[in-house]
């Protein structure tokens, strides 16, 4: 017999505070209750900038996990809740993908009560992540479409670096981009203005997709409880590489087995690959294709 009450969630009815400034309450919430049946705040005047913007002109300083863990407890101290969440956006060239940008998101949830941290990630291709240095808006017709402008926001400033008062985000209007590139172009050392994607979820329908998907993936995790102690959070915490190569039948850094965890106990298991595949493509063994 299963040692916790399931007829209802222990987040059902909570509230839990989201650090953000940018409009991401939109794509989280909405899973989390659905899913846990959360209530979602957001913190009064928590300004989320103060621990690192995409643009530069303030460092994040430590890793993504540590930055996203310190921004939900800000939030949380902020709020008075035991409960948080917080999300930190990487971007850069896809790491499996050659010419392919890749968004790396990390979701976290913080129970202050039960003593656990549960986290969630993913790192999607689907980005419209790019920047491109021009002297004239006109010649940014094909970086425009590639970067879904203007239904997802722009960042212009000057080639050579930031300098005071010229760095425009949130540009989604052709006359603001255009105003904004001559003036950055005719401030730069190089003459020309940098153009960026805008990634801030507020700017950003394609990053806004994939942190409702990961929501959803957390909001799944939460729902699942550990069958040993019965906290929330129960999944995959680890894995087992060594893939078998089809051919040969040496271990590749394939993964093998996915390995089960609670946040909150010690209970462990580990099970085979969730997609059934047991054997590892020959193309990716250092044995047979060093």
């Amino acid at each position: 017999m299963e040692p916790w009450d399931q007829s209802a969630h222990p987040y059902r009815g909570r509230k839990a505070v989201l650090s953000t400034k940018h409009g991401k309450e939109r794509s989280i919430a909405p899973p989390l209750t659905a899913g846990v049946g959360l209530e979602i705040l957001v913190p009064e005047g928590f300004d989320t900038d103060t621990l690192g913007t995409f643009t530069g002109e303030v460092p994040r300083i430590g890793p993504a996990l540590e930055v996203a863990l310190r921004k939900a407890r800000l939030g949380m101290a902020r709020a008075g809740l035991p409960l948080g969440l917080a999300n930190e956006g990487s971007f850069g060239p896809h790491p499996d993908l050659v010419f392919v940008p890749g968004d790396h998101e990390i979701l976290v949830f913080v129970d202050d009560e039960m003593g656990i941290e549960v986290v969630e990630e993913t790192l999607s291709a689907a980005t419209n992540f790019a920047h491109q240095e021009t002297a004239a808006a006109e010649d940014l017709g094909d970086f425009l479409k590639q970067a879904r402008f203007p239904s997802h926001g722009l960042i212009v400033r000057p080639n050579s670096g930031l300098q005071p008062g010229l760095l425009f985000k949130g540009i989604t209007t052709p006359p603001l981009l255009a105003d904004a590139v001559q003036r950055c172009a005719k401030a730069s050392e190089d003459g020309l203005a940098h153009v960026e994607t805008d990634m801030r979820a507020q700017m950003n329908p394609m990053r806004q997709a994939v942190l409702r998907d990961l929501a959803d993936r957390l909001a799944q995790r939460l729902a699942a409880r550990c069958p040993q102690c019965g906290a929330p959070g129960w999944g995959v915490v680890d894995v087992v590489r060594g893939l078998p190569c089809e051919l040969c039948g040496q271990e590749t850094e394939g993964v093998r087995e996915e390995v089960y965890g609670c946040p909150r106990c010690e209970l462990r298991h580990s099970r085979p690959r969730k997609d059934g595949r047991r054997q590892a493509d020959a193309r990716d063994c250092p044995f047979c294709n060093p």
